[in-house]
């Protein structure tokens, strides 16, 4: 434990609440939320407890903003809190920011949707700031109990959440399907955690990788590959990316639109940061094959079993695990000394797939109606026609999914894929572009019956609400500036990476 308490005390200690701001903010706003809910009527409660969800949301953002002031205003690159457990730095402050701006825009989005589901909001807006809580306490913990205990507070609200279609099977199946799986997944993660504890003699992420380290000369306990392994079941769960993608389809069907693009956004987010910081510590055993292997079945399994899907839901469920597989290829640059690249593109490449997913969805979930009865691609049939404007939004999501120029998703995988050329995986590569291909199928397809069938004039079109106009014109700005100008958010995403310790 010696070498823990070395390693962390380079980092300067920081006031407490600084480093939890935003987890604070988003706890309060939820407390609210739950204090008023039983008190209100229910007509009036879905946008006045929306309204004070969405108040809690944009703090909390503020709250992400003030702590990168506070770290340039110090003088410091990170700050470590909390006995040495919570470390803020530029790479944390980037996660934390994604987690708001998607909570954001799922609560935008939410407000029409849970007027005409019907659904009770109180509750709902509550478990989405809770379940944010748990993903900006993953991105900023160094030590991997905490990290557990953060997985846990995410996992318990989208457990719920996945569920919030109270009157409908599919929605309670969803559920319990995500809470078996998920609760057998994460046994995995502590098991791997209580693994590398007996491998190292600590769970402090740091120490952790300075004991690893001498695996670069073939010493160590092969406890920690075990460990591992076992880490990574968990986590892989999390993130969809196969083998561990078995409940996707069906979680993700079933699920509220808005929850699923708030599941399928922010707990990856975080998560990856988790692997992140994991991941470039020391000489972590067998990374570059486990990840190599994953990240191409990821990218195959989605895309091939994307081409059959008649539900855009499953469509797209099948879709986020092929884009875990993306993502996955820039781990696979470690070790190297240009690992900082790779962590830059995964960096870069998680915040394009949030903005442009959750568009996807919101539309999704708009069109889809009362009780989610259009979801099939044929139900968008015409929709350019009865809709130029969802359609045109919709397209763009599908567009930047492709990686089509001029978007966010073409640049996102530009990088992922330069950075792995550059440590020579042109195997893994050359299984990317195959699948990138592959992945263009499914995605113009829908965009064909938009614009090229018949309408159906027997489902009904609705107006785009203010909320979701918002939400909607938020993702595609972001989308679109990803797209045409990335250099800035790539440049913070390089330079957070510099400073990481």
């Amino acid at each position: 434990m010696t070498l823990a308490f070395q390693t962390m005390n380079a980092i300067p200690h920081g006031p407490d609440y600084v480093s939890i701001l935003p987890e604070i903010v988003l706890s309060i706003f939820g407390l609210i939320i739950m204090m008023l809910d039983p008190v209100m009527d229910e007509r009036r409660s879905q946008r006045t407890l929306g309204g004070v969800a969405l108040i809690g949301g944009i703090l909390a953002m503020a709250a992400t903003i003030f702590q990168g002031h506070y770290l340039s205003h110090t003088g410091v690159a990170s700050l470590a809190a909390f006995w040495n457990m919570v470390q803020i730095d530029a790479f944390s402050i980037f996660f934390h920011f994604v987690v708001a701006a998607v909570t954001i825009l799922v609560i935008l989005a939410s407000y029409e949707y849970m007027e005409v589901q019907q659904i009770r909001a109180g509750e709902y807006y509550g478990l989405l700031l809770f379940g944010a809580v748990g993903m900006d306490l993953m991105s900023s913990a160094v030590e991997l109990v905490l990290i557990f205990v953060a997985l846990e507070i995410s996992s318990i609200a989208t457990y719920i959440l996945a569920g919030f279609r109270r009157r409908s099977a599919i929605s309670a199946e969803s559920s319990v399907k995500y809470f078996l799986l998920g609760s057998f997944a994460t046994s995995f993660f502590l098991y791997g955690v209580a693994l590398m504890f007996g491998a190292t003699g600590s769970t402090s992420i740091s120490t952790i990788g300075e004991a690893l380290s001498q695996f670069e000369l073939g010493h160590g306990p092969m406890l920690a590959y075990v460990g591992v392994a076992l880490m990574f079941v968990g986590l892989g769960f999390k993130v969809a990316a196969a083998p561990f993608h078995i409940w996707t389809p069906d979680v993700y069907e079933g699920a509220p639109s808005p929850v699923v693009a708030f599941m399928s956004t922010a707990p990856k987010a975080a998560v990856f940061a988790v692997l992140l910081r994991i991941m470039f510590q020391g000489h972590v055993p067998g990374r570059v094959w486990l990840i190599w292997v994953v990240a191409a079945l990821s990218m195959t399994i989605g895309n091939i079993a994307a081409l059959v899907q008649d539900n855009v839901k499953r469509l797209l469920a099948y879709s986020s695990i092929a884009h875990a597989g993306y993502l996955l290829v820039a781990f696979a640059v470690w070790p190297s000394a240009d690992a900082k690249n790779g962590i830059a593109a995964a960096m870069f490449y998680t915040a394009s797939y949030a903005v442009m997913n959750v568009g996807a969805f919101a539309v999704v979930g708009h069109f889809a109606s009362q009780g989610e009865r259009y979801v099939t691609i044929e139900d968008y049939a015409g929709l350019g026609k009865r809709s130029p404007v969802l359609a045109a939004v919709f397209t763009t999501f599908l567009l930047s999914l492709i990686g089509i120029p001029a978007f966010g998703g073409f640049f996102a995988k530009f990088y992922v894929f330069s950075a792995a050329l550059q440590q020579n995986l042109v195997g893994l590569v050359i299984i990317g572009v195959i699948n990138s291909a592959i992945a263009a199928y499914y995605y113009l397809r829908i965009i064909v019956v938009m614009y090229m069938r018949e309408p159906r004039e027997e489902i009904p079109v609705a107006p785009i609400p203010v909320g979701l106009g918002f939400a909607l014109g938020l993702s595609l700005a972001a989308t679109i500036y990803l797209g045409v100008l990335p250099n800035r958010v790539l440049e913070y995403a390089s330079r957070s990476v510099e400073l990481l310790r």
